[in-house]
């Protein structure tokens, strides 16, 4: 007894018609995605950038504890990068240069809790210039908070501290509301394309932030395509 041909999908019960997708729907679907896409950058730049700040700030809280307990002189910096170096070859920043900054870093802001809520907010550069500029510690937190506050770059960090804002506004601008970086701010962009976040994460150089947007762009066109097939193509 010969078998009757399977009917195809869209003719079974309670299969629907297949219909050109609405422009309008497809459009607004789109706009969702790019938005999801968006945010989740963002949190995992923030996430990644705060764990490598908290990483910079342990490291100079430990040399420092050290040459404290043990007497050691400033070489050992320079031991620790040859050592770190051959361990993580992929991480520049683990150059003697910057254990230094990051003994200062740590030196500079005891407070762990402040760390973690305020300046392992910003980029590494940001807290290096912040280091170098700012000696004053009262000024150099007000300069912390009001550049996640109103989403400075790091140029517009230098202007605001070159032009002495905190002596003439330090007064007037106390409070601080904002609890991370604003998403379209130019201080978020930079997070997510801070080089030292691609050094920490060991994706190399060529790894650059317009790889990874090309990546996400690439799946979100195959997801497109999938969900714009008719039900009987394959």
């Amino acid at each position: 007894m010969s078998k009757r041909p399977s009917k195809s999908l869209s003719s079974r019960k309670g299969a629907k018609p297949t219909t050109e997708i609405d422009a309008q729907s497809y459009s607004a679907f789109v706009s969702d995605l790019k938005r999801k896409i968006a945010e989740a950058r963002h949190r995992a730049g923030l996430s990644v950038n705060r764990e490598l700040i908290l990483l910079y700030w342990n490291i100079g809280r430990d040399i420092l504890a050290r040459q404290d307990r043990e007497g050691w002189g400033a070489k050992v910096i320079d031991r620790l990068a040859d050592d770190l170096g051959r361990a993580f070859s992929e991480m520049t920043g683990l150059s003697a240069r910057n254990l230094k900054y990051m003994r200062a870093f740590a030196e500079a802001w005891p407070d762990g809790g402040f760390v973690q809520q305020v300046v392992a907010l910003l980029p590494w550069g940001h807290n290096v210039r912040l280091l170098d500029a700012v000696k004053a510690p009262e000024e150099r937190a007000w300069c912390a908070r009001q550049a996640i506050e109103h989403g400075w770059s790091r140029n517009v960090l230098i202007h605001q501290i070159d032009s002495n804002l905190f002596a003439r506004q330090g007064s007037a601008l106390t409070n601080f509301s904002r609890t991370l970086p604003a998403e379209q701010s130019e201080l978020a962009q930079q997070i997510l394309k801070d080089p030292y976040t691609f050094d920490f994460l060991s994706l190399g150089p060529e790894m650059l932030e317009r790889d990874l947007e090309r990546g996400l762009i690439e799946h979100l066109r195959s997801l497109i395509l999938e969900l714009g097939k008719c039900p009987t193509e394959k």
